[in-house]
């Protein structure tokens, strides 16, 4: 079958909600951290310990897809993910919350499971389209997880923003039993079989590796900036509040706009020309960063700046990696994505670092370092491709 616009809308939404799990804590650290009586930068373990968390649950359960039916899959995912949100809300002490996070982190993978049954049901010729389309539900998802979490935390307490994603969560799961269509799986053999593969997609496919590379690399900016940005912010000149923190999310939402037209223009055969000009608007974003230690304006368009840079080098790398090999597109997802979210789990740890070792500028620096790796991969990939043609010619 081929997916309605209703169907695809559905699964936008689902993904928004989902997704937002894995961002809630962050305008929430310096709240948690008064409550346990720890300094903010300890707090922020729990957004490493959130994505690491999403990192093994792409690796360990999304090739699952590829072996189970996939809206049971989602189905039980989803109400787990529901009982860890309940154990957040519900955490006396911060070990408790930490384990909460990463079980958070390992159950928001639904968006994941999502994705690849959507590529599966669409026409080729819509594929970048439709992906496009459900990411931008993703991605409003990320950002104004952070603006809603940043509000509920200001007037109702940390606590309070878990229970009503929990009960966002429990809404969506009668939602996706009854809207979602069923999809058959391809894989038969076992589940070591199914890992074990995973390998050697990574050993045989050259673009999966490419693409997951540079992916790595763009969300580890990504990570680095939005946990630091809420150290920054709630920092001297602006003490700013948890609630107003969140705002920005609705800023960085605003760029993901561009996501169906990204998808367009993957359809057309542009995605890797897209992933270049994604990786130089991060990179632009973290010159613009770093002179706006002081200035709310300038924060505000590198915010811009790095979100349309991220869904350009996503959107595209993901449409990219759909492309090949159609039987596999779970296990291919497993590898783009739990890359791309260790990527953030270590550009998270590793912003907090650079923030404790030389403030806003050093965060900066960092992303200019990691920008400087996607581009090298970017073009040692480019040469080898022109050398290949060269070799057929």
């Amino acid at each position: 079958m081929n997916l309605s616009k209703k169907n695809v809308l559905f699964m936008a939404i689902a993904t928004g909600i989902i997704v937002a799990n894995l961002y809630y804590c962050q305008p929430l650290i310096v709240l948690i951290a008064a409550e346990f009586k720890i300094p903010p930068a300890e707090a922020g373990t729990i957004a490493y310990l959130t994505q690491a968390g999403y990192a093994i649950g792409l690796f360990l359960m999304v090739p699952l897809g590829d072996k189970l039916e996939r809206k049971k899959q989602i189905l039980y995912t989803t109400f787990a993910s529901i009982i860890a949100l309940i154990l957040a809300a519900t955490a006396q002490s911060y070990f408790v919350l930490e384990i909460a996070s990463l079980l958070i982190g390992i159950t928001s993978i639904v968006p994941q499971l999502i994705l690849p049954l959507a590529a599966a049901l669409s026409a080729p010729e819509n594929r970048g389209k439709v992906v496009g389309t459900i990411m931008s539900g993703l991605l409003v998802g990320i950002l104004l997880s952070r603006t809603l979490s940043g509000f509920v935390g200001n007037v109702l307490g940390w606590r309070a923003m878990f229970w009503i994603a929990a009960a966002l969560c429990t809404l969506l799961f009668f939602v996706i039993k009854k809207q979602f269509p069923n999809n058959k799986p391809v894989f038969k053999g076992s589940y070591g079989q199914l890992i074990g593969s995973l390998f050697t997609l990574i050993k045989e496919q050259p673009l999966l590796r490419e693409a997951t590379l540079i992916n790595v690399f763009s969300f580890a900016q990504f990570g680095a900036f939005w946990t630091t940005m809420v150290l920054l912010l709630s920092g001297s000149p602006f003490h700013y509040n948890s609630a107003t923190i969140g705002l920005f999310g609705i800023v960085g939402a605003s760029g993901a706009l561009a996501a169906p037209l990204l998808g367009k223009l993957s359809d057309r055969g542009g995605s890797r020309v897209a992933v270049g000009y994604g990786c130089l608007f991060i990179a632009i974003s973290f010159v613009v960063f770093y002179f706006s230690s002081t200035n709310v304006y300038g924060v505000i368009c590198g915010i811009v700046l790095i979100d349309i840079g991220l869904q350009s080098v996503h959107i595209s790398n993901q449409t990219r990696v759909y492309s090949i090999l159609p039987e596999a597109r779970n296990r291919m997802n497993t590898v783009f994505m739990s890359f791309s979210f260790l990527g953030t789990a270590v550009g998270t740890a590793f912003g907090l670092f650079m923030w404790q070792f030389g403030g806003w500028q050093a965060v900066s620096l960092g992303g200019l370092f990691l920008s400087a790796l996607a581009f090298t991969v970017y073009g040692l990939t480019y040469k080898s491709k022109r050398k290949l043609r060269s070799a057929n010619a």
